[in-house]
C-alpha cells in the first residue's frame, strides 16, 4: 500500500517577512529544514513543494529543488488550486499538508494527525480544532479525492486562499483533531511570518547546535520554558485568535503529553 503524499505549501499569502522561506535558521535555510522534518513523517513515501508560479518565488522553487523534493508550480492567487494540481501531479491518494510558516515541524506529531485520519475513520484530521500545540507544528490529513472535491466546491475567495477552509466547514464531514497538551504551551509561537519570528527561531537554532534540525517539540518546549528570554523576542506576535476559535472537530483524542525530562 503507497504510503501519504506531503504537500509543503510555500509563499501562502502576504507576510511580514520577505521570502521568509529562504531565511537561514542554522546552516539551513528554513524551507530546507521543513523539507527534511516533514521527509520523517510516519507513513509518508513522498513530499512535494507546492510554489506559486510568478517570477518572485523563482527562488524559492530553487531551494525547493536543491533540498530533492518534487516541485510543483501553479497559480498564486489560488492556494486551493496549486495544492490540489500538486497532488494530482503527484499522483497522491492521502495528502499531508503542512504550510512553510511552520520549519520546525514535528514528525511524529504529524504522523499522528495522519494516523487518526485512519484510526477515527474521519475524512479530515488536523491538529488545530482546537488548538492547543505550540503554534507552528500545525497539520492536515485527508485523502487527494476529497481535494478535489474541495476544488470543484470551494467558491469564495476565503476558502480557496485557506485551502482547506472547505473541508473545516462542510457539516457533511467527519472530522478529527489530535489533541494538544495545552497548559500554557499553546501560546508558544513557532511560526515564521515576521522578523520577530525569524529573531526568535534562529535564537533557538543557536541555542540548540547541531541538535535544531531534529529537535522534537517536546524538546524545544523544554527549552522555552527554560529559557522564557527566547519565547519573548516574539511574544508580541502570538495569535490568540486561534486560541478562542470556535472550529472544533467532532472526534477529540485525548491531549497529548510531551515527555519532559525530570
Amino acid at each position: 500500500m503507497m504510503g501519504a503524499t506531503v504537500i509543503i505549501q510555500a509563499g501562502s499569502g502576504p507576510s511580514a517577512l520577505a521570502d521568509r522561506e529562504l531565511v537561514y535558521l542554522g546552516d539551513r535555510t528554513a524551507l530546507a529544514c521543513g523539507l527534511e522534518r516533514a521527509r520523517r513523517i510516519p507513513g509518508v513515501d513522498l513530499v512535494v513543494c507546492a510554489v506559486p508560479d510568478d517570477r518572485e518565488h523563482d527562488l524559492i522553487a530553487e531551494e525547493a529543488c536543491d533540498s530533492a523534493v518534487m516541485v510543483v508550480r501553479g497559480p498564486a492567487a489560488d492556494p486551493l488550486g496549486l495544492v490540489a494540481q500538486a497532488a494530482r501531479e503527484a499522483g497522491a491518494s492521502v495528502v499531508v499538508r503542512l504550510t512553510s510558516q511552520c520549519p520546525v515541524i514535528d514528525p511524529v506529531i504529524a504522523g499522528g494527525v495522519l494516523a487518526l485520519l485512519t484510526d477515527a475513520r474521519a475524512d479530515y484530521a488536523s491538529n488545530t480544532m482546537p488548538a492547543r500545540f505550540p503554534h507552528g507544528l500545525d497539520c492536515e490529513a485527508f485523502s487527494a479525492l476529497l481535494l478535489d472535491e474541495a476544488d470543484r466546491k470551494a467558491d469564495t475567495l476565503a476558502e480557496r486562499r485557506s485551502v482547506t477552509g472547505w473541508m473545516r466547514r462542510n457539516p457533511d464531514l467527519t472530522r478529527a483533531n489530535l489533541t494538544g497538551p495545552g497548559g500554557g504551551l499553546e501560546h508558544l509561537r513557532w511560526m515564521l511570518e515576521t522578523p520577530e519570528d525569524a529573531a526568535f527561531l534562529q535564537a533557538v537554532f543557536e541555542e540548540l547546535g547541531e541538535k535544531a534540525l531534529t529537535a522534537t517539540a517536546a524538546e524545544m518546549a523544554a527549552l522555552c520554558l527554560r529559557r522564557p528570554d527566547l519565547s519573548e523576542l516574539n511574544a508580541d506576535r502570538v495569535d490568540y485568535a486561534r486560541l478562542v476559535s470556535p472550529e472544533r472537530a467532532s472526534v477529540e483524542t485525548r491531549p497529548m503529553r510531551f515527555p519532559f525530562a525530570a
